[in-house]
């Protein structure tokens, strides 16, 4: 294979090289694999570059009939993706919050300890709550008294609701990414500024629970379809479990999987993709605006194949932030910013190298569809 084939392929699947259907929302974060979502109005954006004229309302709709729901899936991360798919993407990480369990029972808190208050919380969780109610109701039930304490996140140094478990003390999102170990929790509806969380089970309609391995081999394959080829290494960074877990489903898995060289690197694609990827191609020129954090980019361990090693920290930048790019072809040709000024939306390209002439063009007319997404009557694009 090459790596023009593999873009292509990739492309397709994430819905980059041919927007779909507004009625296939859902769908489309389904075949991403998750909509990274730290930022909802970065994941609104994502699902934008991906689907045809689609409205904020659109996906604010697929949450609110939940069809959509917002979860801590992959590496801890918050995503939206597909209600009847959550159990696949919480069940099928579960080693990620294993890791978290084990590093809890390594600093000396007893396994019987830990478990109660994993019990306490999935009890809780029986209707949408807040941190504080959760934190409140849980310390009830342990006979401890709630804290209050740092760790707001992100830079944040606000005090959160937490719980004392043993000789630690867990804020509650901490404490729900320990729960992931057991349950599967997902979003409720926010109150004001403040999230609330719920079970699945208790929230979701028509809700069905997966056991943890075939979640794991679904999830695989889920992965391979959106990012393949791939390695274990890229899968095991791409879920947060460890490459010993990654390699463990990759060998339960290996039956269905083909191996491929792609112009010397050695990994592996579903095997009823290997047609599809030597067929695939770039027919026509492709320009993209991807918002920060957009899932396209965060597939593999390796990233020389999205962007020029020299420009890596303009794209990848320090504390996990990743940049909003231009896509060219596959590949990250600027990073971009957006602003209002009244009624104007003005998009700030700034280049990492020369621009080939279509781009200049796609990026206007991109411009001009995300000025429409965000509802600003005018737009201006400036080249930096």
């Amino acid at each position: 294979m090459t790596w023009s084939q593999v873009a292509a392929f990739r492309l397709a699947r994430h819905h980059l090289l041919e927007r779909a259907s507004r009625q296939t929302v859902v769908e489309v974060a389904g075949d991403m694999a998750g909509v990274q979502a730290q930022l909802l109005s970065a994941a609104q954006l994502s699902l934008w570059s991906r689907v045809r004229d689609l409205r904020i309302s659109d996906v604010q709709q697929a949450l609110g009939e939940r069809t959509l729901v917002k979860a801590s899936c992959m590496r801890r991360t918050l995503f939206l993706a597909p209600a009847h798919d959550l159990a696949v993407f919480i069940r099928g990480a579960t080693g990620r919050a294993e890791k978290e369990l084990r590093w809890t029972l390594r600093k000396g808190v007893p396994e019987r300890v830990v478990e109660a208050a994993i019990a306490a919380v999935l009890d809780a969780l029986d209707q949408p709550r807040t941190r504080p109610e959760i934190a409140g109701r849980v310390s009830r039930v342990l006979g401890v008294s709630m804290q209050s304490i740092h760790g707001g996140g992100w830079g944040s140094r606000g005090k959160v609701a937490a719980v004392p478990i043993g000789d630690l003390t867990f804020p509650v999102v901490d404490l729900l990414h320990l729960t992931a170990a057991r349950g599967v929790v997902c979003y409720g509806p926010p109150r004001g500024n403040e999230p609330s969380f719920v079970r699945a089970d208790a929230w979701l309609p028509d809700w069905q629970d997966l056991p943890r391995a075939e979640a794991e081999g679904i999830l695989l394959r889920r992965y391979l379809r959106a990012f393949g080829p791939a390695t274990a290494a890229d899968f095991a960074m791409w879920t947060g479990i460890t490459l010993t877990e990654a390699r463990a489903i990759w060998a339960r898995e290996q039956s269905g999987l083909a191996p491929l060289s792609v112009e010397g690197w050695q990994a592996s694609a579903l095997q009823e993709d290997v047609d599809e990827l030597a067929q695939a191609a770039l027919t026509r020129p492709l320009v993209r605006l991807l918002p920060y954090f957009d899932t396209y980019l965060l597939g593999h361990r390796e990233r020389d194949h999205l962007v020029g090693i020299e420009h890596l920290p303009r794209v990848y930048r320090s504390q996990g932030w990743i940049a909003p790019v231009v896509l060219v072809d596959g590949r990250a040709a600027a990073v971009w910013e957006q602003a209002r000024k009244g009624s104007r939306l003005l998009v700030k390209v700034m280049p990492l190298g020369a621009l080939p002439p279509h781009a200049l063009a796609g990026v206007a007319a991109e411009a001009q569809d995300l000025a429409r997404f965000l509802g600003a009557p005018e737009v201006e694009v400036e080249f930096g």
